[in-house]
């Protein structure tokens, strides 16, 4: 599952391909959305949360409020089911399905990061990514990725940025899946699933707020 994203998307996964998915766009519904995502899911695959042998999540980046819906209720299931939790990064995912797309390295991904900036990261193809997650105005890398495909929301919104944008514009559960079971085959360490936070959250506590006290 993953809600790093607009995109709240569910899919499960046999270890070999995927068997149901489903995805909505909702930047502010990610807790209405997700359970019943995976309702939906265990219905269309004819079978019950109790089978799940093991859950993957995104870890972002993403904003604060949607990626921790996605963290929280992974690690319920995780507890709930006495399964493993698995990490993996949104923006890997995206670049996985880019590539299942025909979409050949080198490429970057961006996606939405509100007040006007992107979260990104450089491929060298849709396994490799080079460097780390990174947050910035679309202008200030523009030069840097300048000739190179981007993949997802972040390069459409910005095409002055990033005049070659690409699909898909959201991370799909099913190639996060797919790629989880690739790397687990492996004997690749997933990562631990807590939020990749780029930046602070938008709500803080005011540092000087009035103290009233009862008379």
């Amino acid at each position: 599952m993953d809600t790093a994203t607009p995109a709240v998307t569910v899919a499960l996964h046999d270890g070999t391909s995927v068997i149901a998915s489903s995805g909505q766009v909702d930047a502010r519904r990610h807790g209405e959305l997700l359970l019943p995502a995976v309702d939906r899911v265990l219905a269309e695959a004819g079978t019950k949360l109790d089978a799940v042998t093991g859950v993957v999540v995104g870890v972002g980046p993403g904003p604060y409020t949607g990626l921790r819906v996605g963290l929280v209720t992974a690690a319920t299931f995780g507890s709930v089911l006495s399964v493993p939790v698995h990490g993996l990064c949104t923006l890997d995912g995206l670049a996985y399905a880019a590539g299942l797309e025909g979409l050949e390295g080198p490429f970057a991904v961006a996606t939405d990061a509100r007040r006007k900036e992107v979260y990104w990261a450089r491929y060298e193809d849709a396994r490799t990514r080079t460097g780390e997650p990174a947050v910035d105005r679309p202008a200030d890398i523009a030069e840097a990725l300048a000739g190179v495909p981007v993949a997802g929301a972040g390069a459409v919104l910005y095409p002055d940025s990033f005049p070659d944008a690409r699909g898909p514009e959201h991370v799909a559960a099913g190639a996060l899946a797919a790629l989880a079971a690739e790397r687990l085959a492996a004997g690749q360490r997933l990562l631990e699933p807590r939020p990749l936070y780029l930046r602070r959250p938008d709500a803080q506590v005011p540092k000087n707020y009035k103290v009233v006290t009862p008379q």
